[in-house]
């Protein structure tokens, strides 16, 4: 696998056909060029002001981030207009902030989506910091805001399954919402061991069932209307496939139903949400009839 030739395709995905009408979108966004814009670090990750552009300019704004919904993860505040995404990510982001600290650390986000948490992890300025994602859509929201802030990250097209052959190891990894679309977990988790320099650090999320034995829920062709949802574990078989994977140290940080406080449908997003979800007769389970989504987040530590 050439992991140089799959880096590229960063690039060549601005030619596909569903992919142009956002770049070219964007490519207008990137004319305007301003320096010295106020950048805030809080829930709403905000750059600039109204007042920083003309009219036209603003207007230029608004018509690339329309033109790049859905917006799954933010709240962004750009020159002030509010991109209020279906994700409220402030809330998780809040929840595992006091469990890491990245000043001068090698830092990677896999599953990084638009870079919302990426933009808010430059306040404890880290070494470096590198996003996993192979949306092309996400791609070109990280873009569009990463112009404005103008930050050293680097967002490559990939996926976790690439870690390993990466040019550069690491030592914290972020890898949230991520692991019950892998159809192998364990397999997973071992390649985000692979892609830690030594006593790295990891933080992940995922859906959860409740229970003391050490199984995992197998959803039938969907879960909560999501096709690639494959295991769905409790915290004891969680811990035994980190345990597998080399990892020690394990911490669950928190338990979390989604609640529409964090997932709900807005004029940026898509028009099903959590609400649509759910069973209209029991907000306990999803519409297929599992238990409704409750996610866990866990730290843990590289064996060696």
């Amino acid at each position: 696998m050439n992991i140089e030739k799959l880096k590229n395709k960063k690039n060549e995905c601005r030619a596909w056909k569903n992919v142009a009408p956002w770049y070219n979108e964007l490519q207008n966004a990137q004319k305007i060029e301003k320096k010295d814009l106020r950048v805030d670090f809080g829930d709403w990750f905000s750059v600039g002001f109204k007042d920083d552009l003309s009219n036209e300019e603003y207007e230029t704004i608004i018509k690339t981030a329309k033109a790049l919904i859905p917006w799954r993860k933010g709240p962004f505040k750009i020159f002030d207009l509010e991109i209020d995404s279906e994700w409220q990510s402030n809330l998780k982001y809040n929840l595992i902030r006091p469990h890491f600290n990245l000043k001068d650390k090698i830092v990677a986000d896999i599953g990084c989506n638009n870079g919302y948490y990426m933009f808010r992890m430059l306040e404890d300025k880290p070494k470096r910091l590198v996003g996993f994602d192979p949306s092309p859509l996400t791609l070109h929201q990280f873009e569009f805001i990463n112009h404005f802030v103008k930050s050293d990250i680097i967002y490559e097209m990939l996926g976790v399954e690439h870690l390993e052959l990466y040019n550069h190891k690491f030592d914290f990894i972020f890898m949230l919402g991520v692991l019950y679309h892998r159809a192998d977990p364990v397999g997973t988790l071992k390649a985000l061991n692979k892609g830690l320099n030594s006593k790295g650090e990891i933080i992940i999320d995922t859906f959860m069932i409740d229970g003391e034995d050490e199984i995992c829920l197998t959803p039938n062709q969907r879960y909560s209307k999501i096709p690639n949802i494959y295991f769905i574990p409790t915290i004891p078989a969680l811990k035994n496939w980190l345990a597998r994977a080399g990892f020690e140290n394990i911490e669950v940080i928190a338990t979390v139903t989604t609640t529409k406080d964090e997932q709900r449908a807005t004029s940026w997003s898509f028009d099903e949400s959590l609400e649509d979800f759910l069973d209209p007769n029991d907000s306990g389970k999803t519409v297929e009839g599992y238990p409704a989504p409750k996610r866990v987040y866990v730290k843990a530590r590289k064996v060696l």
